[in-house]
Formats: C-alpha cells, sequence, structure tokens
C-alpha cells in the first residue's frame, strides 16, 4: 500500500514539473518559436565524403548555465540546425562540395587537426586548460581556421580573452579592416550590419548584454593571414539555425550565410 503511495507521488511530481516546465517556456515566447528546438532530420547523404565539413569545437564551460543548454554545453548552442542549414546554404550558393552533417571536436585529441575549419560559438563561457590552449595555438600555427561567435558584452568578452590570451600570449586582437581579402573573396562586405539573434523577438533590440556594437575583429600570424575570425555582440549561428523561419529577417539571414562563406573560403585558400 505504501509503495502505491510513493509511486502514485512520484507521478504526480513528474507530472507538475512538467507542467512548469511547459509554463515556463511558452512564457514571454513567440507563438512560431514552439517548434525552434526540434531535432533535425538526419540527411541521407551523411556518409558522402565531401571536400568541407562543419567542424564544431566542444570545450569546458568557465560558468554552467542553467536550463537546456546548460546540459548539453555552452559549446552545442544552436546545433544541429545551424550547421546543417549552413551546408545547404553552401551547396547552393558556391562549389563548395560541403558536407551535409557536421563533426564535433575537441582539443584532446588529435582529430581537430583533420578540420581546416573550426566553429566555437559562445565563447564567452569557454574555459580552456593550459593543454588545451597549446593544442588550439598548435592547430592554428598549423594552417587552422577558428571562427568564434555568439558572445556578448563586455564580461563575456573578458572571459573569452582569459583562454584567448593562453592560446596567443604574444598576438592581440584587431579590428579587420574592410580592405582584407576576407570581406571580398566571394562576396563583398565593404556593408556589413551587426546581426542579431532570436533575443530581439524577445527585447526588441538586436544586442545583448552591454554589447551595442558589432566587433568584427581577427587575429593575425606572421604572414598577415587571419587566424582567429571574431564576431563580437553577434548571432550568426541563430541566423544560420533559423534561415528557414519566415519571421526571422532574411536581411540579417544573407548576411550570417555571407559572412560564413567568406570565411570558409578564405580558410581553404590562405
Amino acid at each position: 500500500m505504501a509503495k502505491k503511495k510513493y509511486l502514485r507521488a512520484l507521478c504526480i511530481v513528474i507530472m507538475l514539473a512538467g507542467v512548469a516546465l511547459a509554463f515556463q517556456r511558452g512564457r514571454n515566447r513567440p507563438s512560431f518559436l514552439d517548434g525552434d528546438d526540434d531535432p533535425e532530420p538526419y540527411p541521407t547523404d551523411a556518409a558522402e565524403k565531401t571536400e568541407w565539413t562543419f567542424a564544431r569545437l566542444r570545450y569546458n564551460s568557465y560558468r554552467q548555465q542553467a536550463g537546456y543548454w546548460g546540459v548539453r554545453g555552452s559549446w552545442s548552442t544552436d546545433a544541429p540546425k545551424a550547421e546543417r542549414h549552413l551546408a545547404q546554404g553552401i551547396r547552393r550558393l558556391s562549389r563548395v562540395h560541403a558536407r551535409s552533417v557536421e563533426e564535433v571536436v575537441d582539443l584532446d585529441t588529435d582529430k581537430i587537426f583533420d578540420y581546416p575549419w573550426l566553429y566555437a560559438v559562445e565563447v564567452g563561457h569557454w574555459d580552456l586548460s593550459d593543454t588545451q590552449a597549446a593544442k588550439l595555438r598548435e592547430y592554428l600555427n598549423r594552417g587552422g581556421f577558428l571562427m568564434v561567435d555568439d558572445f556578448h558584452g563586455t564580461i563575456e568578452w573578458e572571459i573569452f580573452m582569459r583562454s584567448m590570451s593562453r592560446v596567443f600570449p604574444d598576438r592581440p586582437v584587431v579590428d579587420i579592416n574592410n580592405k582584407d581579402a576576407i570581406f571580398h573573396i566571394l562576396f563583398d562586405l565593404d556593408d556589413r550590419i551587426q546581426i542579431p539573434g532570436i533575443v530581439m523577438f524577445y527585447t526588441g533590440q538586436t544586442y545583448e548584454q552591454d554589447g551595442v556594437k558589432d566587433k568584427w575583429g581577427g587575429i593575425y600570424d606572421d604572414k598577415g593571414r587571419i587566424v582567429v575570425a571574431i564576431c563580437h555582440n553577434m548571432d550568426l549561428g541563430d541566423a544560420w539555425e533559423h534561415a528557414d523561419m519566415p519571421q526571422y529577417p532574411e536581411r540579417y539571414t544573407s548576411m550570417a550565410y555571407r559572412i560564413g562563406l567568406n570565411y570558409i573560403i578564405y580558410s581553404m585558400t590562405h
């Protein structure tokens, strides 16, 4: 009898928790976002051999976030829709033979050296060890390219730089000049705009925290090649992820695709 009462009480607790979670997710949430985190169908050509793959960096977080992304880790934000949608765009808008599925890599193995283009998201939360920083430095010095995205404001910049300063203690972050090849190698991108995430549907503004101004930064090697491309106070990953959402403004998605393509082709040719 006691066991039945315990099971009944447990079921009630689980049910109430589910209702609370559903309410929390739905509160102040635009109705058209209700299905934005549905699983992305796995492509039938995933095993096809291609010349380029979207490689996403998995890292340890400086501060574990609460909620869904806290369980998965900040590094996985927008996955897998962002990379799969971008891969579709690359196939349509260029001659680059892009793999339809992503690859997750970390800095604790040598697998990273198989992918010359690497994407890291939410780097305002990453926390690289000295060993991991050394591995990333080796990767970049050997010809690798890192694009970082979706981190905002002063505090997240400081956290990002704590690890990046261990990767390159002797190389500064600078603003990328409009004339740099990375902005012209495929599309001419002199007139760039700040690319917001879906947070704008809640706040009505294109920036988060105190990150009012978009920053297109870079770190160069001794030969003048950009090895780290920094998209600060922006969220290109959201623009890729929500490319099929009619409510997400087309001008942001178009710019995000052009930036992604330029960075990818630059990494393959420099």
